[in-house]
């Protein structure tokens, strides 16, 4: 009797020895098949790539009489607030009725903001995809959620999959860090003309130090064109 409960006792033992080693290779497949978040670098060589037919993502069209670039971070506080709160106006008054070209260009604080450089390839990575604004605006709404995550890489890959990027593609851009260099470009760029801190607005060739919300944006744009009547449609604005 003893052998006989001395062999069951080992063949439970076993089995469990057995569960344990598909949970195992379970958890090491999930693991190994996970897209694991990336490291974009910085102060990387710019490359002809990186700029040749690149002057920053836009909205608005190329003959608005009026250009305002942005250089923002998607990590700061005040890029947020100017992103959800004025620039829903600033595309119904100005974009669309053709009267301003906005741009944005990427001004990465990675001293104090360690997700923002991966936030914005993120969203260079939906722009090969030909969705760079909802990602865009996916980043700067859900930035209290992704603020102070530790890695933000899969809130980001969670972004991309909420407006219908082809997440496998999404996952290479990433992967590649391709867009590493045109980040920095225009990180530098923002240096050259005298950029300290985010949001900063780029009015022509000139620095703007007044107010940043809608009204203000309004103003620059009634004092350096006359109005106009007709509006243009959402596709002609660039936001798709």
């Amino acid at each position: 009797m003893a052998g006989a409960t001395e062999s069951g006792g080992m063949k439970g033992f076993y089995m469990v020895l057995a569960a344990v080693a598909v949970i195992g290779i379970g958890a090491l497949g999930y693991v190994l098949s996970r897209p694991s978040t990336v490291a974009v670098p910085v102060n990387v060589p710019i490359q002809p790539r990186d700029t040749s037919g690149f002057a920053g993502y836009s909205l608005g069209s190329s003959d608005a009489p009026v250009t305002i670039t942005e250089f923002a971070d998607y990590q700061c506080p005040g890029c947020q607030s100017f992103a959800v709160l004025q620039m829903p106006a600033i595309v119904e008054r100005l974009i669309k009725t053709g009267r301003l070209r906005f741009v944005y260009r990427d001004f990465p604080l990675d001293n104090i903001h360690s997700s923002s450089r991966l936030a914005a390839h993120a969203a260079a990575c939906a722009d090969d995809q030909q969705k760079y604004w909802p990602m865009h605006d996916r980043i700067f709404e859900g930035q209290p959620d992704w603020n102070t995550a530790g890695d933000a890489g899969p809130t980001f890959r969670s972004y991309a999959e909420a407006v219908g990027l082809d997440v496998a593609a999404y996952d290479a851009c990433m992967k590649s860090v391709k867009h590493a260099g045109r980040i920095q470009a225009s990180y530098e760029l923002g240096q050259r003309y005298g950029v300290g801190g985010t949001p900063t607005l780029l009015v022509g060739d000139k620095l703007w130090s007044g107010r940043l919300d809608s009204d203000a944006i309004t103003h620059i744009v009634d004092s350096l064109a006359p109005r106009v009547s007709a509006p243009v449609s959402d596709t002609a604005a660039g936001r798709k």
